[in-house]
């Protein structure tokens, strides 16, 4: 019904809230995994699942899997720069937003 419908304001990405698939490549020593966590803490975002699996061998570099609670965009692209600045991280982040489907 064209007179039912209503302007609704679209939402900046920075403010849409979700939850996420993180997926990082780091190097694999002690204190890594507590850096990136501090990192996430520190925004505000708290983790759901995470998994870490050992290097195979002779490899000195391993991946970081983390779900995180639901989290305001802005709060996570503040905590993947800190992140990906950390020396210990090798490259980029992979960032999925995770949406629930009913």
């Amino acid at each position: 019904q064209p007179d039912a419908m209503v302007d609704l304001t679209i939402l900046p990405i920075s403010e849409v809230v979700s939850s996420y698939y993180l997926r990082l490549r780091v190097e694999d020593r002690p204190g890594v995994l507590a850096d990136v966590t501090r990192i996430l803490a520190d925004d505000g975002i708290s983790i759901v699942a995470m998994i870490q699996r050992e290097p195979g061998e002779g490899e000195e570099q391993t991946d970081i899997i983390m779900l995180t609670h639901k989290t305001v965009e802005r709060n996570i692209d503040t905590a993947i720069a800190g992140i990906e600045a950390l020396p210990a991280v090798k490259g980029r982040i992979i960032r999925l937003r995770l949406e629930e489907l009913l």
